[in-house]
């Protein structure tokens, strides 16, 4: 790959470029302040170094984003076991070249044996953990079948051959990162407790930098799930892993819960911004609700004029989250088990009429907003890759165990790890769950119901072309980082590594504070916030954002987020 030379050269590259001149080489280096390498045959950004190589293999050899997509989704599963997954869920937003579009719900969903009380004892009070650390904290996993029938809608190559790249990782190892060495010796004890006469992930010494991650049994599942597609892990002898596993520890999924389970295809959410269509996740993500309505609600502000984490720029968008997250709380649940006013949430006058009131001189207290209403209605650890492949065809892909590492439960004999997704329903109005989320009845528990998630992936078009693939995991926080990256982009003019570089802040309306990363916001800011009477508390990383920018000459330009092992991969 070649990069561009250094500035005095930007000059006749430019001449060039604009020119339709071709440059011999494969990367094409940006003419901007982070000198990022860009792309025009296709770029793959994600969570972990080999999961990204594969999904670039698959691009090289003639397949489509969405091929990429599976062999990134499965190579996850065996690199990220904190996160990628074949034990959890997720949502794909998908945009084909010529412009279609379209969502694909694989969230997980709640057992036949769920109920709405299941998580509480006989006062009433919620029972600690029991949604978290349990095999009742486990929905049905949907990522199997989210993949499979992303690849009969839109792939081309061969199903085995996407699923190869996992299983090779699995059975022949890779070296792992300082960070995932950590991750995994943090969590040991756990592991151990939870997993009798289990080794998943165990070793007698200290996990370290280069170590070689060998995982014989996923590397076998994996193999049914190529060989066998979706009876591959939903019937045979992976289902009945399940279930025995299930039956260890008085979890609740049946074989009849795994043979119901079905991915469900949703009609995109879209929404414009500055002249920019954003097309999103429906319900029972909150994502895409709450994005549309966080920018609608700060569109007529002059961000730009104020400036990157001003105080008046901050003040403006907190107010917009607090609501947004308010109405989240009451509003937002399963549209196939509960009503979703999603109309009456995005109306231009409802979101204008939430966003008036709040003073520049006070901050709002949380506990003077309520959830809005409309005339005639009754009422942490992810991942996420972003993908476009030469024909400019894109995937957006947002999937989770829930928790970091999920359960930490594994299905003995198979490999992987469960999911805690229950926790994600509200065990009982007004508790909040392990993000500190707020819910109500839209989002209680029943049987068969997919959960509420947080997950936001997201496209952006430009004149109706393709602009940006953006998403992020980070719990309660995903909604507010995709919220931020994009204004970034289209409001303060930063290219996408710099967008995805940009320290961060979050507000969730309950618990009133704003959470911001170490120097999100200067001294300066945080004084005149403070004295406003907005709460700020300093911490570590919010979100991990990976995401493709299409620039003015048609390159992609990747972010990969620094806060962990991301990668951008591009040919």
């Amino acid at each position: 790959m070649q990069r561009f030379f250094q500035h005095k050269y930007y000059l006749t590259i430019g001449v060039l470029l604009l020119s339709g001149i071709v440059l011999p080489g494969c990367v094409r280096g940006q003419l901007g302040k982070d000198n990022s390498e860009q792309y025009y045959n296709g770029m793959v950004v994600c969570a972990y170094p080999d999961a990204a190589k594969a999904g670039l293999d698959i691009l090289k050899k003639g397949g489509n984003a969405v091929d990429a997509a599976v062999a990134v989704h499965f190579a996850l599963a065996v690199t990220l076991p904190e996160a990628g997954n074949i034990g959890g869920g997720g949502f794909m937003v998908y945009r084909s070249a010529k412009g279609q579009t379209n969502t694909l719900d694989f969230r997980e969903k709640a057992p036949a044996a769920a109920s709405i009380n299941m998580y509480l004892d006989s006062a009433g009070n919620v029972i600690p953990n029991m949604s978290l650390a349990t095999h009742q904290a486990s929905g049905v996993p949907g990522s199997v079948d989210g993949m499979i029938e992303a690849h009969k809608k839109y792939g081309k190559l061969k199903w085995a051959e996407l699923v190869e790249p996992a299983i090779k990782l699995a059975r022949d190892g890779f070296k792992i990162t300082k960070r995932l060495a950590n991750d995994l010796n943090r969590n040991a004890n756990d592991f151990k407790a939870r997993n009798p006469n289990k080794k998943y992930l165990l070793k007698d010494t200290r996990w370290q930098e280069g170590d070689i991650l060998v995982q014989d049994d996923l590397a076998n599942t994996l193999q049914l799930i190529s060989d066998k597609g979706r009876d591959g892990f939903y019937d045979g002898d992976i289902a009945d892993k399940i279930v025995a596993e299930m039956q260890t520890g008085k979890g609740m999924i049946t074989r009849q819960d795994l043979k119901n389970y079905h991915s469900v295809w949703r009609k995109p959410l879209t929404g414009a911004y500055k002249g920019y269509k954003i097309i999103t996740m429906p319900p029972p993500s909150s994502g895409g609700v709450a994005l549309l309505q966080l920018l609608h609600s700060v569109e007529p502000y002059p961000l730009k004029q104020w400036g990157f984490n001003k105080d008046s720029t901050v003040q403006v968008m907190v107010e917009a989250e607090r609501r947004v997250y308010a109405d989240r709380s009451k509003y937002l649940g399963d549209p196939d088990f509960y009503k979703v006013p999603v109309d009456s949430l995005l109306k231009p006058a409802y979101i204008a009429s939430r966003i008036k009131n709040f003073s520049w001189d006070a901050a709002t207290p949380s506990n003077t907003i309520q959830p809005g209403s409309f005339a005639g209605y009754e009422s942490d650890q992810t991942t996420h890759y972003s993908i476009v492949d030469k024909e400019g065809n894109a995937v957006a892909v947002t999937t989770t165990l829930n928790g970091s590492f999920g359960s930490k439960i594994f299905v003995g004999g198979a490999g992987f790890l469960l999911n805690n997704e229950m926790d994600d329903f509200s065990a009982k109005p007004g508790v909040p769950n392990m993000f500190g989320l707020i819910g109500g009845k839209a989002n209680s528990i029943q049987p068969g119901k997919r959960m509420l998630s947080s997950m936001t992936p997201t496209i952006v078009e430009k004149d109706g072309k393709l602009f940006m693939v953006v998403g992020t995991p980070g719990g309660s926080t995903i909604i507010t980082s995709v919220f931020q990256t994009i204004l970034d982009v289209i409001d303060f003019n930063k290219s996408m590594q710099s967008a995805v570089n940009a320290k961060r802040f979050h507000h969730q309306w309950l618990p009133d504070v704003i959470e911001a990363e170490k120097d999100a916001l200067d001294s300066l800011t945080i004084d005149k916030l403070t004295k406003k009477g907005y709460k700020i508390k300093v911490g570590g990383g919010i979100g991990r954002v990976d995401a493709i920018l299409v620039t003015k000459w048609g390159y992609y330009q990747g972010g990969a987020d620094p806060r962990g092992d991301d990668t951008k991969l591009g040919w």
